[in-house]
């Protein structure tokens, strides 16, 4: 769905966003949205890490036996 969204289609949403949060809010709203997005992601990392160290862990009891 969203990769139908061409340059026009961001400007048009960028456009639509200026106009009902206004100048002044909307690098308040790009911050929040960053951080959030850069929160999801380390989690995302993090659990990705655990499961590869499990899985890791997992091959060497295998390998000893």
């Amino acid at each position: 769905m969203l990769s139908n969204i061409g340059f026009p289609g961001l400007i048009l949403i960028f456009v639509i966003a200026l106009i009902v949060f206004g100048p002044n809010k909307l690098p308040e709203i790009g911050r929040a949205v960053g951080k959030s997005m850069r929160e999801f992601k380390n989690a995302t990392n993090g659990i990705t890490d655990e499961i590869k160290k499990e899985i890791r862990e997992d091959d060497k009891d295998e390998h000893k036996n």
